[in-house]
């Protein structure tokens, strides 16, 4: 057997038709790293590449260009080092060999100094899906752009014990996944929607949102449920985990369930936990307007849901703060429907003691 790995291993370049002068490149560039002569690699991937980089490093002799329709490659060489660039849309790739471990990495290091560009700012809207039964079509999913603010913008409206839980909850990363529900529950008008777009603001980059605009026939029919569970992709890659937004559904999962609405309860659960979500990544979201007390007990069993918060008023001196004066704000503070409605000069007189009104729906 040789001593040499690289004598085991000559170098054949076969090219047919369907190579690209881009793959001819790559061959090349492996050459000197096979043979021994480079032994040592380095590389590096730059997201966005600043406008006008050239992630050569001085001095480089370029060898081979080769451009396609999404693609270019470069290949270039000095003395005791060979770099290949591969590029594509704003991103690329840098790998240099050279005849030494510290060679390859100050080449590398001259030929990417200063090239990554700033991260693309985040827009403000994101996508989010709509499914609902349409009578031509059947079950259906739309989508469309949702403002949503940062959590650093809207936490301010929450009192401080649901900031600090939604502190966590939007942090949140496929790998802190333990339980499948989201529980969001309170009095109208506190601000559980807005939660919810800003925290699908904050998954966006691992999880799909899709709002429900029909839960009460979700679980009545069994083959809406089954379009829904399988899902539908929203194009930005497979593997992603998906979020279902139930809103307003105090008869499924308050305490008398069983008797109302059992069968549509259980389903919600085995979507959750059972058969029907078992391989899929689906977490379900739900919105009511119960108290805890009076949810169903096999809906906030221990280990079933991943966060489970109620969102109430915030305090009088939180209110106050908020507001920035205390006229209009009763001694039990106020939800933040009430506080819109009290800075647009719009609230009613029995503001400070209600807990319901035209304004509480926008900010549910």
């Amino acid at each position: 057997m040789s001593a040499n790995p690289h004598d085991a291993l000559p170098i054949r370049l076969h090219v047919d038709d369907s190579d690209s002068p881009s793959d001819v490149v790559d061959a090349l560039f492996l050459g000197r790293f096979a043979t021994g002569e480079q032994p040592y690699s380095h590389a590096a991937n730059i997201d966005r590449v600043r406008s006008g980089a050239t992630l050569l490093p001085e001095g480089a002799r370029v060898l081979r260009v080769a451009r396609d329709d999404d693609r270019s490659a470069t290949l270039a060489e000095g003395d005791g080092w060979t770099l290949l660039v591969s590029r594509w849309n704003r991103g690329a790739d840098v790998t240099v060999t050279a005849t030494s471990a510290e060679l390859a990495k100050q080449v590398l290091d001259r030929a990417t100094d200063g090239a990554a560009d700033d991260p693309e700012p985040q827009p403000e809207n994101v996508t989010m899906g709509f499914w609902y039964v349409s009578p031509r079509r059947g079950p259906h999913r739309t989508t469309r752009q949702i403002s949503a603010g940062t959590w650093d913008e809207i936490r301010p409206n929450y009192t401080a014990p649901v900031a600090d839980a939604m502190d966590r909850l939007m942090k949140t990363t496929p790998e802190d996944i333990a339980g499948r529900l989201l529980l969001l529950h309170g009095p109208p008008g506190t601000g559980k929607t807005s939660a919810l777009r800003t925290l699908a603001r904050s998954w966006r980059d691992w999880c799909q949102v899709d709002c429900v605009l029909d839960p009460e026939r979700l679980f009545s029919d069994v083959g809406y449920l089954m379009d829904i569970a399988i899902g539908e992709d929203d194009g930005a890659g497979k593997g992603r985990w998906r979020l279902l937004l139930l809103e307003d559904c105090d008869e499924l999962i308050r305490g008398e369930a069983r008797h109302t609405a059992g069968q549509a309860l259980s389903r919600l659960l085995n979507l959750t936990d059972g058969l029907l979500g078992q391989g899929r990544n689906v977490l379900v979201g739900v919105t009511t307007n119960e108290d805890l007390e009076r949810l169903h007990p096999a809906v906030v069993r221990p280990g079933r849901c991943l966060a489970r918060i109620e969102v109430g008023p915030l305090t009088r001196a939180e209110s106050v703060n908020w507001l920035g004066g205390e006229e209009g704000v009763g001694r039990e503070g106020a939800t933040l429907a009430e506080l819109y409605a009290l800075r647009r000069g719009t609230a009613p007189t029995s503001v400070p003691g209600a807990r319901e009104g035209a304004d509480a729906g926008l900010y549910l």
